[in-house]
């Protein structure tokens, strides 16, 4: 067995899942319908590395569901040889290492829909109540101080809005924006988004200064990396605040808003730009520096900006977002389970893959390097075992050095033309880690034993 290079061999149905950070207890129910065992870590338990490997290490888990909080890194991946994804109850990835999944042969799917509703209503609310100054009425109130007037209390109405980043959560807070009378520009780098921006309606920035200079109201909606996997990191610079509302009226509200992400900008330029006047209020539900949980310690670098109201990353934590969540995260995992579909991976946001199972009786997935001949070794071990290829569909991930490649068979290919396959794609390549990752799903169809 030694040829085989410590390649993951992975269960044909997956048995044994562990639960991190307290996602919807429905998630359980619908793991457990699957035939998978659950083992939900207490919320009250405060993760650690060396717990969850330990734990990883004795139950040899095949999947690993978690939020944003608990960081996957090389050790934790390699605690469990059956370990075949990394669920993310979340649309964030930041936390999880994905050089070393892609190394390791280990997917990684989040939810990137589920929780957009309810991010939405929060920005469309802060945004209402910033222009309103209903945060500081509120204060003053509870200082017995009667501060009626209309001094810096704005409708949103006739206002312009600039999003950044027109994604799922983006375009949704346009429609709404819409409804209330506002004009919406956006910037976003994707030709795609640009376009379906422009066929909506909405009025594209060539820059991210432009948004800035256009714009009444800013929010930000990005994810970690942009398109090109190229960090976000310090997307935002003081130029930008500095720039806010300068082709508007004096008078403009000039309200900043981020629920995407926290290392965007350096907090001290935000407060730099309220203090210069450049952004009146912001709403900030992101931090470069978050706890793990309310128990560690935390240091909100706005605690003494009355301007900036904070909220703890709430954006997604509504009553409803949370089962959603466990719903298409059950779901994503029973078509993995069962078929071998990829659906909503970080490698590859927006694509499916998989194959239709008509005719089959086996489902092949190889997690191979994506080096010149890998594919040809998938191939030819099915032919040369004499099984018949009736679809394939086969992915890379050239940004991550790997692919992940599915056939649908006739019959399963035995212990021998595993390891010849194995064999084949390291002799071509060169590479001992040539495959990663095997796996072999039988299928209940008609005619197949």
């Amino acid at each position: 067995m030694s040829e085989l290079h410590d390649v993951r061999m992975l269960r044909d149905y997956f048995r044994k899942a562990l639960i991190l950070e307290n996602p919807h207890p429905s998630l359980d129910r619908y793991l457990t319908s699957m035939g998978i065992e659950v083992e939900r870590l207490d919320e009250s338990v405060t993760l650690n590395e060396d717990e969850v490997v330990r734990i990883l290490e004795e139950g040899q888990h095949d999947l690993l569901f978690k939020r944003s909080r608990f960081e996957v890194n090389e050790r934790v991946l390699q605690a469990s040889q059956n370990l075949a994804a990394i669920m993310l109850c979340c649309i964030g990835d930041d936390s999880v290492d994905r050089e070393a999944c892609a190394e390791n042969g280990v997917l990684v799917m989040n939810d990137p829909v589920s929780n957009g509703r309810s991010v939405v209503e929060m920005v469309l609310g802060e945004m209402i109540c910033l222009a309103r100054r209903i945060f500081d009425a509120d204060r003053d109130g509870r200082s017995h101080l009667w501060t009626k007037n209309s001094k810096e209390r704005y409708e949103l109405k006739g206002k312009n809005l600039a999003i950044i980043g027109l994604g799922n959560i983006g375009k949704q807070v346009a429609q709404v924006a819409e409804a209330f009378g506002m004009r919406v520009f956006f910037y976003d780098t994707r030709e795609l988004a640009r376009e379906v921006g422009i066929a909506l309606g909405w009025t594209s920035c060539a820059t991210l200064s432009e948004a800035f200079r256009v714009a009444d109201v800013v929010t930000v909606h990005v994810g970690a990396e942009d398109h090109r996997g190229r960090s976000n990191r310090d997307m935002i610079s003081y130029e930008h605040f500095s720039q806010f509302g300068a082709d508007r009226e004096p008078s403009s509200p000039r309200i900043f808003i981020n629920a995407a992400r926290g290392f965007l900008y350096d907090p001290e330029l935000l407060k730099r730009a309220v203090e210069q006047g450049h952004v009146r209020r912001a709403a900030v539900d992101v931090f470069p520096q978050e706890p793990g949980s309310s128990d560690d310690p935390w240091s909100n670098p706005y605690a003494d900006f009355a301007s900036v109201v904070t909220t703890p990353h709430i954006g997604a934590a509504t009553e409803e977002a949370q089962p959603r969540i466990a719903q298409h995260v059950a779901n994503t995992t029973q078509l993995f389970n069962e078929q071998g579909i990829v659906r909503d991976c970080v490698f590859s946001p927006g694509q499916t893959i998989g194959v239709e199972t008509d005719g089959a009786c086996t489902i092949l997935t190889v997690i191979h390097s994506d080096q010149r001949g890998t594919k040809k070794a998938v191939d030819d071990a099915i032919f040369e075992a004499g099984l018949n290829n009736i679809r394939s569909s086969h992915r890379d991930f050239p940004d991550y050095g790997f692919a992940y490649e599915v056939a649908a068979i006739d019959r399963p290919l035995d212990t021998r033309q595993l390891h010849e396959l194995v064999a084949r794609a390291q002799s071509i390549t060169g590479d001992v880690r040539a495959v990663r990752a095997i796996r072999q799903i039988p299928l209940r169809n008609e005619g197949c034993k």
